[in-house]
């Protein structure tokens, strides 16, 4: 592999004959015409899969078509449809399109067998993009890796199933899953081409953040993902979520055949409505109503995702790599758990003596309400994922974010969901509010952290604040605070304890 990579290396090589601020790379379809800029090179919008458009709509990802002349890979490609914006960064500018199967690549000029960092955009499976400023990867190209950032499928387009498509379809195709297929095929893409950008395909790490931490937990138990990474890096990534059945309806959770159903019936088509006539339904359709992350999106279709994420750890079937994993310390801060919705309710199969002892672990119902559903959706399952993979033998890396500017605006009390994000791509300028120089230093100790786990799977060096390995210091993590990272005990693991043991007797 490593005569393969240096190979390919050379095909970055600039010739007497290439401008080297238009650098040109021979992909497995096609030459690419990049740009430069303070030593990284970009690649967009590379299409890794073929347009799942017409026919394709609802079906694996296909091959992407080959061409012969040098592509312009300088502009971002389209981002996949959904609902308008929310004023989240993470989303990237439009246009959207459902020919959105795309990448883009940074890479240091000199780039030569490099750790790649591919990442996944979370926003519920419903939003967001790799095309984002705040995603932009030169700074961390700059580090010395080379950096990937994919769209996939969203939505109803990404994660929908119809017994109209299970009618037509082949008993061993995948299904439902899209969005995931999406992801293993950008994966099966970095593998076959990476080295021609100057990377290592042996030294791969996902990462992603919220819907885009799922996915990497996905990652680590579908089975047609593993090989394609190394190490895996979770941001604010749940961990405790039960997904809907391909067609098995369950108590309290419609199959994904279900849903598709009770969806084209809102839709006003037919009840006999086939294969044909989904397709041709306009992509903007498909928006409304949104569907939801926790309930709608994540799907076991028996192929790409066996079993949900917690019973493969449980069982020890997660890909055997290096993990780093944390959460925020204000989470979802502004959903109390009377709230209506997945979240808000999810202590609602507490019986009276558990609901009891939790309100006690929190003093009192004020601490109950602000915090206890960022407790049962993020920091308890974390630690609990943590566990379990270090138990297995795993090197394992937990952390909490608990970095808040100065400019902040928000009572989160705490660093809110997905404020860290540009902290690990130190793209502060992209969020809209002043930062000073404490959060820079933040900044720069993050994505110093994340691309030395990327480079070795080992996120410590001399020049930081050392992070103990969960497996060999259980309960600590390390804390990015406002004065610096240090180690620290899991905070409040007597509230984490008695959510523990609920899920214990609710899930066995």
């Amino acid at each position: 592999m490593s005569v393969l990579a240096a190979l390919a290396a050379v095909l970055m090589t600039f010739s007497p004959a290439q401008d080297p601020d238009r650098p040109i790379v021979s992909t497995s379809h096609g030459p690419a015409r990049g740009v430069t800029d303070e030593g990284v090179s970009a690649f967009k919008g590379l299409p890794y899969a073929a347009p799942p458009v017409g026919d394709l709509r609802w079906r694996p990802p296909q091959p992407a078509a080959s061409w012969t002349e040098v592509r312009n890979a300088t502009t971002y490609g389209a981002i996949c449809i959904q609902p308008p914006a929310n004023g989240d960064p993470g989303v990237g500018p439009l246009p959207m399109s459902e020919d959105c199967l795309t990448l883009n690549v940074w890479a240091p000029t000199d780039a030569r067998n490099l750790p790649v960092m591919v990442w996944i955009h979370g926003g519920g499976y419903n939003n967001g993009s790799g095309t984002a400023a705040l995603y932009d990867g030169s700074a961390l190209a700059r580090r010395g890796v080379v950096v990937v950032t994919i769209n996939y499928r969203l939505g109803r387009l990404g994660f929908f199933d119809h017994p109209a498509l299970a009618a037509e379809r082949a008993a061993d195709q995948p299904a439902a899953n899209y969005g995931v297929m999406d992801q293993i095929a950008a994966l099966e893409w970095v593998r076959a081409n990476v080295a021609a950008f100057g990377g290592d395909p042996a030294n791969v790490t996902v990462f992603g953040e919220s819907a885009g931490g799922v996915a990497v937990t996905q990652l680590m138990i579908a089975p047609q993902a593993r090989g394609l990474f190394h190490r895996a890096i979770v941001q604010s990534g749940l961990g405790r979520q039960r997904s809907a059945e391909l067609a098995l309806d369950r108590p309290g959770r419609p199959s994904a055949q279900s849903l598709g159903r009770a969806w084209s019936r809102g839709a006003g088509l037919p009840s006999d409505v086939d294969a044909v006539a989904l397709r041709a339904v306009q992509a903007e359709a498909l928006l409304t109503p949104m569907p939801a992350f926790y309930s709608d999106n994540l799907i076991v279709d028996g192929r790409v995702l066996v079993e949900d994420v917690v019973e493969a750890f449980e069982a020890g079937r997660q890909a055997p790599v290096p993990l780093l994993l944390g959460t925020n310390s204000a989470e979802f801060w502004w959903i109390r758990p009377a709230d209506a919705g997945a979240y808000g309710r999810d202590d609602d199969a507490m019986t009276e003596g558990e609901h009891d002892a939790l309100l006690a672990a929190y003093g009192g119902p004020l601490d109950y309400d602000r915090h206890v559903v960022s407790d049962l959706i993020f920091n308890e399952p974390v630690r609990h994922l943590a566990r379990l993979h270090a138990r297995a033998g795993h090197p394992t890396w937990l952390y909490r974010f608990d970095v808040v500017p100065d400019s902040n605006p928000e009572p989160s009390g705490g660093a809110t969901h997905a404020s860290e994000r540009p902290y690990v791509f130190e793209t502060l300028h992209t969020v809209g509010r002043v930062m000073g120089d404490r959060d820079r230093t933040a900044s720069r100790n993050m994505a110093g952290y994340w691309t030395d786990f990327a480079r070795t799977g080992d996120p410590n060096s001399a020049a930081r604040p050392s992070w103990p390995d969960f497996r060999a210091r259980p309960d600590l993590l390390l804390e990015f605070t406002n004065g610096g990272p240090a180690p620290r005990p899991v905070p409040h693991p007597g509230r984490l304890d008695v959510i523990e043991r609920f899920r214990a007797r609710t899930r066995p």
